[in-house]
């Protein structure tokens, strides 16, 4: 017969009581221990959690009030909240039992007991400290993720050779559990490709939880990643999961891991090769099943040589590399970028009529985009904002506009059409943007004018 995995503590002054619930419930469970004084909750509530606590009412000899049961119910409560507590009792005292229900105790038994009403018991209590701890853990799951809210559906957007290797190596390993290192600029999408990979893999249906390590001080370190417990420092005024406990049986995302000085570094390799956490202010230790995704958009490796970033840390991290290029390299996927950052914020500002025209397009997919996808989103935002005409300008986007002197002044030159192009620039210049006004100033119509826009990409 196959047991049940459960953590279950027996706590009774009577050894022939604890022997004999012991030798029982073993044979259905896993992990069965035993006290035979109260006194020992506390540290052994701290080394452990238990899933059900099976105590008897009274532990002074000739005592039948059942208010040491009563007291030590309380404490376990207050310092394990999702135990269920079974009271073992004698006949007479049901009375003080059913007052201990009241108090928080689960149920209670009546010795001599029977097996399979024992069995019972425990089985409903286990499932519903289960149910209790679930809950509690989906709770703090949802203030996590409330931040991370507008990401859930974001789709990766390209056409390049570039972005088909990325989704390439993206198709290969998520099926997998293997952790993955993501490598690229700031800007490049790394929290996308992370999403990505949790989409396509095993544990879709699970949560998703990033976390970016560059903001994390020493000081919030480890209760931000593995929770801290009630009291642990000043303002912990409550008991509180971490970003590892909160992504069990997810993927968790640690984006900038780069950035984490030394003795960081020291506790989350202590984790991953462990697989438990120690929540601050306890000693229990926890396991936890996630896959890890992490992403730096700095050189791993030349930190290892500088001494500067652990080298089993990072053979830890990076079962599997992959590599994001920066919007330079893929100067194909920038239309296709634009189309899809204008549909967004035509629709965000209800803009429904402005348009970016494709000349427009041609001289961004000309600058260097430092700042790469996260530039160019906000770029077209900003752009949306502002623009007071309904197709888009170069001058629009200001990092666009030549910083040369000439554009200030009258060109050293007799050729037509750079007097056409400097007279042009000028005007919108003059005007701001405002295409109907620089063509009255030109002497055009409109439709002329957005022909020499079109012609010198402005």
């Amino acid at each position: 017969m196959s047991r049940k995995k459960a953590n279950i503590l027996i706590i009774d002054d009577d050894t022939y009581i604890t022997m004999t619930l012991s030798m029982f419930l073993e044979q259905h469970f896993t992990n069965i221990k035993s006290i035979n004084f109260p006194e020992q909750i506390p540290a052994i509530l701290e080394q452990e959690n238990f899933e059900v606590v099976l105590m008897d009412m009274n532990f002074r000899k000739g005592d039948t009030t059942g208010n040491q049961g009563l007291y030590w119910l309380n404490e376990i409560k207050k310092q394990s909240p999702e135990s269920s507590v079974i009271l073992i009792t004698a006949y007479g005292g049901i009375e003080i039992a059913v007052q201990a229900m009241k108090k928080g105790a689960m149920d209670f038994i009546v010795k001599p007991w029977k097996n399979d009403k024992l069995l019972t018991t425990v089985n409903t209590a286990l499932e519903l400290s289960r149910t209790q701890s679930k809950v509690q853990q989906l709770k703090q799951q949802s203030k996590i993720l409330e931040a991370d809210a507008g990401m859930h559906h974001v789709k990766m957007i390209g056409q390049s050779p570039a972005f088909h290797q990325v989704i390439e190596n993206i198709e290969k390993v998520a099926a997998t559990d293997a952790n993955v290192l993501i490598l690229g600029e700031n800007g490049t999408g790394k929290e996308l490709v992370a999403r990505e990979i949790h989409r396509r893999s095993q544990r879709k249906n699970e949560v998703f939880i990033n976390i970016d390590m560059g903001s994390l001080s020493e000081t919030i370190f480890e209760s931000e990643l593995f929770g801290h417990v009630k009291g642990a420092f000043t303002d912990a005024k409550e008991s509180r999961i971490g970003r590892f406990e909160a992504a069990d049986g997810g993927t968790l995302f640690l984006d900038e891991i780069g950035n984490l000085s030394s003795n960081m570094q020291a506790k989350l390799l202590a984790v991953l090769q462990n697989r438990t956490i120690v929540k601050l202010g306890s000693n229990k230790q926890i396991p936890i099943n996630i896959r890890l995704i992490s992403a730096t958009n700095t050189s791993l490796q030349q930190m290892v040589t500088e001494g500067t970033f652990r080298q089993d840390l990072r053979f830890r991290i990076n079962t599997v590399e992959i590599y994001i290029p920066p919007l330079r390299d893929r100067i194909e996927d920038i239309p296709l970028l634009c189309s899809h950052f204008l549909e967004t914020y035509k629709k965000k500002y209800q803009k429904a009529s402005i348009s970016l025209p494709d000349y427009v397009v041609k001289k961004l997919m000309k600058y260097t985009w430092p700042g790469n996808i996260r530039e160019l989103q906000h770029a077209i935002e900003r752009a949306v904002i502002m623009s007071n005409n309904q197709a888009l300008q170069s001058s629009d986007f200001s990092f666009l506009e030549s910083s040369s002197s000439a554009e200030e002044s009258p060109l050293d030159t007799y050729n037509l059409e750079q007097l056409e192009k400097w007279a042009v620039e000028n005007a919108l210049k003059k005007y701001k943007g405002n295409i109907t006004k620089a063509a009255q100033e030109l002497g055009l119509t409109r439709g002329a004018m957005y022909r020499r826009l079109e012609k010198y990409e402005l």
